[in-house]
């Protein structure tokens, strides 16, 4: 990432993403902030009764982890979820409702790519990159159709995952695998909460096109709509092929400089398109991850602190 702002100028980029002032960058942030609530709420159908704050919290601190800290999205899931077990939901039911949530985003995330190509297709039908990115979803979505085989059918592999996400703690609150067997039946049962939450997830995707189409407004680079979401749901599918990267590092910025061009956009907008969303990231997902330290300190401090015994008084 240093890399290609050095070989495409620091000043230029710098200039780039200035020109979106410190309004545009607000009005960004409050976008993302309505999107991770709308992404909680569709988490939350999946576990009824449940507090929309509680998922809200955890989905910060979901992003937060995937985004800020260095770890693979993975971590950043498991974060989420031990602040939704924490907040009172049973372990099993965190992690199912986990695992059935981000298959519900990676499905709507497909849904929105294929919607990228379409367009692209449409504008573009000799890009060089419709191909490559078509075989890229084919490949995607049976790696999705075997996921969801295995939450229906399979139990070796959900157990082992069962030990993945829960990382001692689930075995230790629950019947472990068994439990988490037993909860994602549930939750698969719940037809009508499921398509919902595939809904709400397409339908932020989507939204998410907005922050950058507004970005490039602002600063004075404007680039219709369908052509911004062209940009933005083919980036997102890079980086989910990129996935074991953390942060996709590098990744992002090569994506929005490879596609970006393709409609006009220059190296130097490209490149601040991209820091515009690692400083959101990093002014949402810091205080979270400040607060998520303090709790969990909170907690072990409770937990260590030695237990003082009455004094007998001596008569």
């Amino acid at each position: 990432m240093t890399t290609l702002v050095i070989v495409f100028g620091a000043a230029a980029v710098t200039r780039s993403l200035l020109a979106v002032g410190w309004g545009g960058f607000a009005i960004v942030c409050l976008i993302q902030l309505a999107l991770i609530a709308t992404m909680a709420m569709a988490w939350r159908g999946l576990v009824p009764p449940a507090s929309a704050r509680t998922f809200v919290w955890a989905r910060l601190v979901r992003d937060a982890g995937s985004e800020v800290l260095p770890l693979s999205p993975v971590g950043g899931c498991v974060l989420g979820a031990r602040a939704v077990a924490l907040a009172g939901v049973p372990i099993p039911v965190a992690a199912a409702s986990t695992i059935v949530d981000l298959t519900l985003e990676f499905l709507a995330k497909l849904a929105y790519t294929a919607l990228g190509l379409v367009w692209l297709v449409h504008l573009r039908p000799g890009s060089p990159l419709a191909w490559p990115l078509t075989a890229g979803l084919a490949v995607a979505c049976l790696a999705a159709a075997i996921f969801i085989l295995i939450q229906r059918r399979g139990s070796g592999p959900v157990d082992r995952l069962a030990g993945i996400i829960g990382r001692g703690w689930a075995e230790r609150f629950a019947a472990g695998a068994a439990a988490l067997r037993t909860a994602l039946d549930d939750i698969h049962r719940r037809r009508a909460r499921l398509q919902l939450g595939f809904v709400l997830h397409l339908v932020c995707w989507v939204s998410l096109s907005s922050q950058a189409w507004l970005a490039l407004r602002l600063a004075h680079r404007p680039l219709p709509f369908g052509q911004v979401l062209v940009i933005e749901s083919l980036l997102y599918a890079i980086r989910t092929l990129a996935f074991a990267i953390p942060n996709a590092a590098g990744v992002q910025e090569g994506a929005y400089i490879l596609i970006g061009t393709a409609f006009g956009l220059t190296p130097e907008m490209a490149l601040a398109l991209s820091l515009l969303k690692r400083a959101r990231d990093l002014t949402i997902g810091l205080p979270v991850l400040g607060i998520w330290q303090i709790v969990e300190g909170g907690r072990l401090w409770r937990r260590r602190r030695p237990v003082e015994l009455p004094v007998r008084s001596q008569s």
